[in-house]
């Protein structure tokens, strides 16, 4: 049996911003997701159950199959939506977690599910705190489901910095993905067939794999999907060498099935029909870390990502990248909406020190720790018994629990969801607005200080550009009018 040096490794990024009201911590309807009650459940049937079961067709057109793509392929899914899909969607959430498990049997003993930063904020643009919680969380959260420690870790937007790097590998994390633009190369051509090390602080290093960016854009935006026998062999197409070479595809994992009607369909069918042909085979990134470590390094141009060629700018400013629509239309609003959100959680960080400081032994410590109770692995005595200076009583237990709320908060108001669109009157970022409400009104509970008078004059200065929408003032007014409850009342 001839070797077979060209493996292959599709990634898909499945992931949608969290979607739920923080006072009802539910998703309420959304109009534009019709005929579904919000998007989360109309891209659960396009697409993250679809890949569950997609069907292969024999060539009467007859069902002759059905697979469960997310087996053979390299995935990530956001935790805040792996959550949801655990209450609403059950029995696809436990098809994705089965799948990882098929995967280690296929692949070697390595598992093809990464993990994600937690909340999906763009994490050069956080402070140092935020990125180690977010990828502490991001851990947790895929241990708890997935039931073993991740070698991979998924950076939303691919946006990169060291200080992230560390912190990932510092917590154990082997390797990540990076579009190839992403790659500093000064000493010659980036060779994507083969995974790099990238040296970091303290004798660390981790590992980065560059995806095929030509393949990877046609395969999003273009018409691979339309035929998967022809994105098979498209994929299959190799350089005659007789060294090792992994042929790496990287796009949202949407992509099939709701971005590309019957995608889920055509991955099905290439990667049934790569498996039955000797010329490639598939893998997975840490079963070709493990066969062909890698023996180059070099270095990551920081504050750079996938989806904006200014470097991280789309959710910083008036960059040019947007989403298409009305040429008219600019996204200075960028600037200040941050500004006002970078005010606010300086504000929010003080009063969590404060009034932490008689009730929390390390207030940070426990933040990190908190996601044991979001995901239920801990009960809340026990979180106080380790975090809490002393027995507290009901109502202090009460104000710890609203403290690192507050923080949730606070960190899910940098959703990168919310500067990525056209307008600041979007649903994504009336989104993270919604989270800042909450961590205002948190905030007052607390300490009684009244952030939003300062908040608002801040959100004044980002203009919409749709007429009648005004500002970001008046576009969080509205959106905590309709959706912040009493319950005191």
């Amino acid at each position: 049996m001839p070797k077979i040096n060209k493996f292959i490794c599709i990634h898909g990024h499945f992931y949608q911003p969290p979607r739920e009201n923080p006072w009802l911590e539910t998703i309420t309807y959304q109009e534009s997701a019709y005929p579904f009650h919000d998007w989360n459940e109309r891209i659960l049937a396009e697409c993250y159950a679809s890949n569950t079961c997609a069907r292969i067709l024999d060539k009467k057109g007859h069902v002759a199959e059905r697979v469960n793509n997310y087996s053979s392929i390299s995935f990530n899914f956001g935790p805040t939506l792996l959550s949801w899909m655990e209450s609403k969607a059950p029995d696809t959430y436990q098809l994705i977690l089965d799948a990882d498990k098929i995967s280690q049997e296929k692949f070697s003993g390595h598992g093809s599910a990464m993990a994600q930063c937690h909340s999906h904020m763009i994490m050069p643009l956080a402070n140092s705190k935020d990125k180690y919680t977010q990828v502490y969380w991001g851990i947790r959260d895929f241990e708890y489901r997935f039931k073993r420690l991740p070698e991979g870790m998924w950076l939303p937007e691919t946006a990169v910095d060291l200080e992230t790097l560390e912190i990932m590998a510092d917590l154990g994390i082997r390797f990540t993905i990076l579009a190839p633009h992403q790659a500093d190369r000064p000493h010659g051509e980036l060779d994507i067939s083969q995974p790099y090390s990238v040296r970091l602080g303290a004798g660390k290093s981790i590992n980065v794999f560059f995806y095929n960016g030509a393949l990877s854009q046609s395969l999003a935006f273009g018409n691979l999907l339309r035929d998967g026998k022809c994105f098979a062999e498209k994929l299959m197409q190799t350089n005659n060498t007789e060294e090792p070479q992994l042929l790496s595809l990287a796009t949202d994992g949407e992509t099939y099935g709701h971005h590309h009607k019957f995608g889920e369909m055509a991955l099905a069918f290439a990667l049934k029909y790569i498996d039955n042909q000797s010329g490639a085979q598939l893998t997975n990134y840490a079963e070709y870390l493990e066969k062909f470590p890698s023996d180059q390094e070099i270095e990551i141009i920081e504050n750079t990502s996938w989806s904006c060629v200014h470097g991280i700018e789309r959710w910083n400013s008036n960059c040019g990248c947007e989403t298409g629509g009305n040429s008219e239309w600019n996204q200075i609003w960028r600037g200040p909406l941050r500004r006002a959100l970078d005010w606010l959680q300086g504000r929010a960080d003080s009063i969590f020190m404060e009034v932490s400081k008689d009730l929390i032994k390390d207030p940070w410590k426990a933040r990190d720790s908190y996601i044991d109770i979001r995901i239920s692995w801990c009960d809340r005595d026990t979180f106080f018994a380790q975090h809490c200076h002393r027995n507290l009583n009901e109502s202090e237990k009460a104000v710890v629990l609203s403290l690192l709320e507050l923080q949730s908060n606070a960190m899910l108001m940098y959703t990168s969801c919310g500067w990525f669109f056209n307008d600041i009157s979007g649903i994504e970022t009336e989104q993270i607005l919604l989270y800042a409400g909450k961590v205002i009104q948190l905030a007052e509970e607390l300490s009684g200080e009244n952030l939003e008078p300062r908040f608002l004059g801040l959100l004044q200065l980002a203009k919409s550009n749709v007429p009648g929408k005004g500002n970001g003032s008046q576009i969080y007014k509205n959106v905590i009018e309709k959706a912040r409850m009493d319950f005191q009342v």
